[in-house]
């Protein structure tokens, strides 16, 4: 590519211009269960039919698609773009994977963005871990953390002092064990955003200090319920303000969202995302949303 494609954005809702996904291979097809912590095998064939139905709805939706490498050896998660990199307004983060079976898709995501033209503006180092499944931008100068088995405290004090540098401010939020190192619970795993003011949530696991946050700042909560919750009902990913989507294994969650202005797409993600543990926050890398008007509610003190 011979021009820098827009990067930046700083924002979890507003409209996705810009992202990146990768295409189910050889590795995700053959992964062992057992050692990938996948509940069934993988059906390839219908995994690639899944993912190229949920490309169309972000085209649909005026999203530009980028395609990651394929065939990275061995990297069967890989097809999880979200984890390697944090895009800020200033360039990306190349960030460090705790799961040891994922560690090396850094390098090849800084190939990619590399070939994009987007600037890499830092690395996570040792002994830091920081996944992008725990980071979410509350707004563009805001950003929340959570510390569990995939993102330590190390990685998180290194991304809290580059920011800070840049007038964001980073907040670290404990985790729960829930059900310990080998699933993967991310804060993203709990709640996500779909508007500037409203939430969907996973109350019984969401840090307390996290829920008086939300509140400060003026924030709705929808909560799911526990079978929603083993479903990825929090795992919603957003277009633009109030236009998201998720799998289609919740239709209460679906209703009550429309119930709010919501419009709500979905996609059959038995092999993507039930069978593999990641929705579709998980199965897409933001390059650039649109910027949102600088209005914000009380910091958080």
């Amino acid at each position: 590519m011979s021009e820098a494609v827009f990067f930046g954005g700083q924002s979890m809702v507003g409209e996705l211009q810009y992202v990146l996904v990768k295409q189910p291979d050889q590795n995700f097809g053959n992964a062992d269960c057992k050692t990938w912590h996948y509940t069934e095998a993988i059906n390839l064939s219908h995994a690639k039919e899944e993912h190229e139905a949920l490309v169309r709805i972000l085209q649909a939706q005026g999203a530009k698609i980028f395609y990651h490498f394929e065939d990275m050896p061995a990297l069967a998660d890989s097809i999880f773009v979200h984890d390697p990199v944090l895009m800020t307004d200033f360039g990306a983060v190349l960030l460090r994977m705790a799961k040891p079976l994922r560690q090396g898709e850094e390098q090849f995501m800084q190939r990619k963005l590399e070939e994009l033209k987007i600037p890499i503006l830092a690395t996570i180092r040792e002994p830091g871990l920081v996944e992008g499944g725990d980071l979410i931008w509350l707004d563009h100068r805001t950003l929340l953390a959570g510390r569990g088995y995939r993102t330590n405290l190390p990685g998180i004090l290194q991304l809290r002092e580059l920011l800070q540098m840049r007038g964001i401010a980073t907040f670290c939020f404990d985790l729960p064990h829930d059900q310990g190192k080998q699933a993967c619970l991310h804060l993203q795993s709990l709640i996500s955003l779909i508007d500037v003011n409203l939430a969907v949530v996973y109350l019984p696991l969401l840090p307390a200090a996290l829920v008086e946050l939300l509140e400060k700042r003026g924030y709705e909560l929808i909560p799911v319920t526990e079978e929603e919750f083993q479903n990825m009902g929090p795992n919603v990913l957003s277009l633009k303000p109030r236009v998201v989507l998720m799998l289609d294994r919740n239709p209460s969650l679906k209703k009550r969202l429309e119930a709010k202005g919501v419009e709500v797409h979905t996609y059959r993600g038995e092999e993507i995302s039930i069978k593999a543990e990641g929705g579709p926050s998980c199965l897409t890398r933001p390059l650039k949303r649109a910027k949102l008007p600088d209005t914000y509610g009380p910091t958080y003190g």
